[in-house]
């Protein structure tokens, strides 16, 4: 009960940052919302876990994923601030960063187009680590289909700005992992 009553508190930031991207199905923010949504809950379920076996394998390859999740989300958002230029007559239902006029494909996004996702699906396996469950992984897997669905209506929105130009950097660049995925 405790750890609904949790899950119920922490989703209402999650509600209120995602409120504009809710009542379209074809908007990459609810699909976001959702994934997000099972990252809150794995945390929520495995939150007594953290530090429990601190040595074990399991836990060290979650420390390192939950570490490395910081990186594409911090080096993305320095960069869709700083190149992207921001158009705030674009879709209402976008956050300002996500307002973007102009195509950033340097650093990080010069070898994966979705860093920010990226870096959730490492919080997402990260925290799925830190307690190994047949029901945490429907949760780990829930959180994965959705920031894949995430990205592929955030890529359709793209392809419907930025035109032949994005097209072309799709072809350049992989989701989330440099020249794997």
């Amino acid at each position: 009960m405790v750890k609904i009553v949790a899950f119920l508190l922490l989703s209402i930031p999650v509600v209120i940052f995602s409120w504009r991207s809710l009542s379209r199905l074809t908007n990459h923010g609810f699909y976001r919302f959702l994934a997000w949504e099972c990252i809150l809950w794995l945390t929520v379920n495995n939150i007594t876990y953290w530090f429990r076996d601190p040595f074990c394998f399991r836990q060290i390859v979650s420390w390192i994923f939950l570490f490395y999740c910081i990186y594409p989300a911090t080096a993305g958002a320095i960069l869709m601030k700083r190149k992207g230029k921001t158009d705030k007559t674009r879709d209402g239902s976008l956050y300002t960063f996500e307002k973007t006029t102009e195509l950033v494909d340097t650093g990080i996004f010069k070898t994966i187009r979705h860093p920010l996702y990226s870096s959730l699906l490492f919080l997402t396996w990260g925290i799925f680590l830190k307690h190994v469950t047949l029901y945490m992984l429907v949760f780990a897997l829930l959180s994965t289909a959705f920031l894949f669905a995430t990205a592929l209506m955030e890529e359709r929105e793209n392809i419907a700005f930025f035109g032949e130009k994005y097209r072309e950097y799709r072809k350049k660049t992989k989701m989330f992992i440099p020249y794997i995925l």
